[in-house]
């Protein structure tokens, strides 16, 4: 343990060389600052990602049908493919273990008007499901049912800026509205964090689409949600089982890529999230950097300070103070301005961080943050590294014979 005097000396010697402490601290406050904030950075990067991703479910699979480019079974090429109901009852009969729901979607763009306001917005003809798979938030009212898909019903769920668009300060529950030339009842208002575009849609029963266009039973669109306990490995080979059973069914090439496009989310995910972290890594390098510069940099300034101490220390060893007490003394002024100075440069980066918030959301950053641990085991780090700095050239100080420390200019 060291005595009063030793912090006696230490404070002196600081207050006696203050620009020099000044810069030592800086340099070592400025690499944790840094390195909190780049860390930060990558932290916001990758919540971008995720909330970019996070709008819709992310544990669904989307199928969209397309045109044949290769013969196939009789089939010429340039075959435009369809889906329609059976395929949504097939998909449920022969894979019920991994699905938790399935629900078409039609979509089309309808002038719809109420009283003397018009707009033409998005409509899509879709399944109760389709709730889940889209994260719809009802505000008021209710999200289409069973019933509405048995029965047909001309019921509307439209979005939070259709009803401002359309009824202004009305309320637009149990109102009717039309939508292409047919008459639907609003039965709830939704919003959702996609943004204004979805916000600026309206959701009917699919099956009153499809009586709408002479009685059809065809959509546009399956979206497939598996169960998410099948992971990220279990997604991707559902995916390749259904795409397998829309080919067989359609009569498409297996080597066709053009027949069917699929989008799955998870897929999607993982690749983006691995940039992400690849990006956080990159970042991370540079702030890791930043701090060996740091520590670099009071290994220069302490070895300046010993050769500045050679004389003293010779007149104290010749007074008989010990290897072990010229050590301490040198080594416990390193530690205590590495310290200090990465604390404070640790608290300024937090900070930085905290006032940042969604400013940055332009950059593509949002809500930059660093875990309280990550940030307290690098100034660690930078700590014992300050030591060890200071350790070097006090040990070789110590080793210095008085005779030769007085006789040094």
């Amino acid at each position: 343990m060291f005595s009063r005097d030793n912090w006696r000396e230490i404070f002196q010697t600081i207050q006696k060389n203050k620009l020099r402490t000044f810069l030592s601290g800086f340099t070592v406050a400025l690499g944790i600052l840094i390195f909190v904030v780049l860390f930060g950075f990558g932290n916001g990067l990758i919540n971008t990602f995720q909330l970019f991703f996070e709008d819709d479910a992310q544990n669904i699979i989307t199928f969209f049908p397309g045109q044949t480019t290769k013969p196939y079974k009789g089939y010429k090429s340039g075959r435009q493919i369809e889906f329609d109901k059976s395929d949504l009852a097939d998909i449920e009969k022969d894979f019920p273990l991994f699905l938790e729901y399935v629900t078409p979607r039609i979509s089309r763009s309808y002038l719809t008007k109420y009283k003397n306001e018009s707009n033409n917005y998005s409509t899509r003809g879709v399944a109760p499901s389709h709730q889940f798979a889209e994260k719809t938030i009802i505000m008021k009212g209710r999200y289409l049912d069973k019933l509405d898909i048995l029965k047909k019903t001309k019921t509307a769920v439209i979005g939070r800026l259709v009803e401002r668009d359309l009824f202004g300060q009305e309320d637009a529950i149990g109102n009717y509205i039309d939508v292409g030339g047919s008459v639907f009842k609003v039965v709830g208002v939704y919003q959702d964090d996609g943004g204004d575009d979805e916000e600026r849609r309206i959701y009917v029963p699919y099956t009153t689409l499809q009586l709408i266009e002479k009685n059809t039973d065809k959509v546009d669109q399956i979206i497939v949600a598996f169960k998410p306990e099948l992971g990220y490995t279990g997604a991707i080979a559902l995916e390749k089982s259904l795409s397998t059973f829309f080919k067989e069914k359609k009569y498409i090439n297996p080597n066709d890529q053009n027949g069917i496009y699929i989008r799955n989310v998870a897929e999607g995910l993982k690749q983006t999230q691995q940039l992400a972290r690849v990006l956080q890594l990159i970042v991370s390098f540079v702030a890791f950097g930043t701090i060996i510069a740091g520590i670099i940099g009071i290994s220069n300034i302490m070895v300046f300070v010993v050769k500045e101490r050679t004389k003293e220390l010779g007149i104290r060893k010749a007074l008989g103070a010990t290897p072990k007490s010229v050590i301490g003394t040198i080594l416990l002024e390193s530690i205590f301005i590495t310290t200090i100075s990465g604390i404070l440069g640790m608290l300024i980066g937090i900070a930085i961080l905290s006032s940042l918030d969604k400013t940055l959301e332009d950059f593509f950053i949002t809500n930059p943050y660093i875990d309280m641990p990550v940030a307290i085991f690098a100034t660690v780090v930078l700590i014992i590294f300050g030591g060890v700095a200071g350790y070097i050239p006090a040990k070789r100080a110590a080793r210095i014979k008085p005779i030769v420390a007085l006789r040094d200019e």
